[in-house]
């Protein structure tokens, strides 16, 4: 069984489809989202579920994404951003415009690639960044 814990270097979290930077990210992100309204809002699941649909959605995460391309990314994110914004394969459901979800799948592929990397510190720096505002 492969090490699924081991750190992959920027090269080769580059490598990976963003797609699939996007697929771990969008878990990463969700469970900062999680864990803050647990934390801060001890709650029945149905409502911190609610409560979480708010926060872990396209329009959203496309909002914060636009804050964070406003000189919070450095520009090695900037760079795995634009990869996932712009991956082929994107197709949003009816509830999202396209650019919106595209942009959302961006911020998810900087998540994910920064958690492949081990940078969960700076995972962490940028969604306290995305929720102070």
């Amino acid at each position: 069984m492969e090490d699924i814990f081991k750190t992959l270097t920027a090269d080769e979290a580059r490598q990976y489809s963003p797609l699939t930077l996007a697929f771990v990210g969008d878990s990463v992100y969700e469970q900062f989202v999680r864990t803050e309204l647990a934390i801060t809002a001890n709650r029945p699941a149905g409502e911190l579920h609610s409560m979480a649909v708010k926060l872990v959605n396209a329009v959203y995460q496309a909002e914060a994404a636009h804050r964070l391309l406003d000189g919070v990314f450095t520009e090695e994110e900037e760079y795995i951003f634009k990869r996932g914004r712009n991956a082929n394969g994107i197709s949003a459901p009816k509830s999202a415009k396209n650019a919106d979800y595209r942009a959302a799948t961006g911020l998810e592929a900087v998540f994910g690639y920064l958690a492949l990397t081990g940078r969960q510190e700076r995972c962490k720096e940028l969604y306290k960044t995305i929720r102070k505002t």
